[in-house]
C-alpha cells in the first residue's frame, strides 16, 4: 500500500467523461429533452459531479449539446460527430483536454443516465485497484425472471467467488448465460478505463464476436484485455423511451 492507503496501481487522478450526441432512433434529440427544467445531459453532468471522483467533461457530438452544457456551467469539448461509439468520443475528448496525460483513468458515463446515484459511479473504479485489470464495469444480480430471457438485458458471465463483490468478466451475451444453477448478472454499461487501455481499445478493429452479439466490450475480451466488474445493488435507469423519460422526471422530482 502507498502512504495514502491506495493500492500502488490504483488510479490516482481519474477524470469523468460524458459522451453525448443528438442522434437517437428511439428518442430523437435525447440529450436536450427536459428533465426538471434543464436538458437531460445537464442532469447527467450534475450526477457525475456529485460522485466527486474527478473533474467532469461533456464530450459533445453536436453544437446544440455544447451550448446547453456550457450554459449550465459545465466543462465541455466539441468532438467529431461521426464517432462509432461513446468510447471513441471519450478518447478524443480526453486527447483534447489532457494532451499531457495527467489523468490516468477515465470514467465513461453514458449521457442517458440522469438519475444515476453517486455511489454507483464511485463503485466502477473499485476493480482498477487490481493492477492486472484494464477496464472496470458494473453488474447487478438479476431478480426479475423476465430479464433473464430479454435480449435487451446484457448478461455478464463472471468468475466470482461466493460472497465476493467483484469478479473477472469472461463473456457478455444477450442470451441467458451461463447455464445451470446460480446467479445471473445484468451488465451495466458504465466503464472505467486505465488510460493506456482506452487508447488501445479505440485502436482495435471491430471483432467477430462483438459484431455477432452487438456488444462493444467483446472487442476488448477478444484482444486479451481484462475486464472486471463490481457488483452493485441496483441498475441505473437508462432513458431510451418516452416512458423512461417520464419515470426519470418523476424520480428527480421526488428528490427535490
Amino acid at each position: 500500500m502507498t502512504e495514502n492507503n491506495q493500492p500502488r496501481n490504483a488510479p490516482g487522478n481519474p477524470i469523468v467523461v460524458v459522451p453525448a450526441r443528438m442522434a437517437s432512433t428511439r428518442l430523437p434529440g435525447k440529450p436536450l429533452l427536459d428533465i426538471g427544467g434543464v436538458p437531460m445531459i445537464v442532469q447527467v453532468w450534475r450526477r457525475a459531479l456529485e460522485a466527486d471522483v474527478g473533474p467532469v467533461v461533456v464530450a459533445c457530438g453536436d453544437r446544440e449539446i455544447l451550448d446547453a452544457v456550457k450554459n449550465a456551467g459545465a466543462q465541455a469539448v466539441m468532438t467529431k460527430s461521426d464517432h462509432p461509439s461513446g468510447s471513441d468520443r471519450a478518447f478524443e475528448a480526453l486527447s483534447l483536454i489532457d494532451p499531457d496525460g495527467l489523468h490516468d483513468a477515465i470514467v465513461n458515463i453514458q449521457g442517458d443516465l440522469p438519475t444515476i446515484e453517486a455511489a454507483v459511479v464511485r463503485q466502477v473504479l473499485r476493480p482498477l485497484q487490481e493492477p492486472q485489470v484494464d477496464i472496470a464495469t458494473l453488474v447487478c444480480e438479476i431478480t426479475d425472471e423476465d430479464e433473464k430471457s430479454n435480449p435487451n438485458v446484457v448478461k455478464a458471465v463472471l468468475s466470482m467467488s461466493t460472497g465476493a463483490d467483484t469478479g473477472r468478466a469472461l463473456y457478455f451475451s444477450r442470451q441467458q448465460v451461463p447455464s445451470g444453477d446460480g446467479p445471473l448478472y445484468h451488465h451495466i454499461g458504465l466503464y472505467a478505463f486505465r488510460r493506456a487501455a482506452l487508447e488501445r481499445f479505440v485502436g482495435l478493429p471491430p471483432a467477430p464476436l462483438e459484431k455477432r452479439e452487438r456488444l462493444e466490450q467483446l472487442r476488448a475480451l477478444e484482444a486479451g484485455m481484462r475486464i472486471d466488474a463490481a457488483l452493485v445493488d441496483t441498475v441505473p435507469l437508462g432513458v431510451d423511451t418516452p416512458a423512461d423519460l417520464q419515470r426519470a422526471r418523476e424520480i428527480l422530482a421526488s428528490q427535490q
